[in-house]
C-alpha cells in the first residue's frame, strides 16, 4: 500500500475504508497486566470487553463495551452516559484510542487464535540465542556496493552501445533506401 502524507487524503481513506479495514482502526492498548499475560500491546476493541477511559471528561470510568459503531469509529460503554434536557440518559460515544483494555471477551475462538498467534510472534525473537543470531546476521550481510568509478564505466559502455546501434540502424536505412 502506498503511504500518503496529505491529511485530506488520509481522512478520505479513513472514512471510505471497508469494514474489515475499519476493524484495525479500533485497536486500543492493553493494561499492564494483560500485556504481560497475553504477550501483545494492543487489540481491537469488541463488544463485551471491559475498558477504562484514560482521556477526556469521562476519565477513570471503567465499564463493559456495549456497542461498537464502525461507521462513526466510536464505542459505547455501559455507565458512560449523558443526560438530555428532558432527563433521559443517552450513551456517550468514545474513540477506542482513548481507552485501555482491562479485561478481554474471549468467547470468540477466532480472537483466541489471534492472541495465540501474537504471543508466538512475540516469543520467537527470544528463542533465538547467540549462534542462531550470528548465523542470521551472516546470511543477511549486505553486498558490497559498487565503486562510483565502476558504475560510471558501465553507464558509459551502455551509452556507447546505444550510439553504435543507432548508427548501424541509420546506415541500414540509407542502404535500403538507395
Amino acid at each position: 500500500m502506498v503511504v500518503v502524507t496529505k491529511p485530506g487524503i488520509q481522512r478520505k481513506r479513513l472514512f471510505q475504508a471497508s469494514l474489515n479495514q475499519r476493524y484495525k482502526h479500533f485497536s486500543a492498548p492493553l493494561s499492564a497486566e494483560l500485556k504481560k499475560s497475553r504477550g501483545t500491546n494492543s487489540l481491537p476493541v469488541r463488544a463485551g470487553d471491559t475498558v477504562k477511559v484514560v482521556r477526556g471528561d469521562k476519565k477513570g470510568i471503567e465499564g463493559k463495551v456495549s456497542k461498537v459503531d464502525k461507521k462513526k469509529y466510536r464505542i459505547s460503554i455501559e455507565g458512560v452516559t449523558r443526560d438530555k434536557v428532558d432527563g433521559t440518559a443517552i450513551p456517550v460515544l468514545i474513540h477506542p484510542s482513548k481507552v485501555i483494555l482491562v479485561n478481554l471477551n474471549l468467547d470468540d475462538k477466532w480472537r483466541r487464535k489471534i492472541l495465540d498467534r501474537k504471543r508466538k510472534k512475540a516469543e520467537a525473537p527470544e528463542k533465538l540465542e547467540g549462534e542462531e543470531k550470528a548465523k542470521k546476521k551472516e546470511a543477511k550481510k549486505p553486498r558490497a556496493p559498487k565503486k562510483v568509478a565502476e558504475k560510471k564505466k558501465e553507464q558509459e559502455k551502455k551509452r556507447v552501445k546505444r550510439r553504435t546501434t543507432k548508427k548501424v540502424e541509420a546506415e541500414k536505412k540509407e542502404t535500403a533506401g538507395e
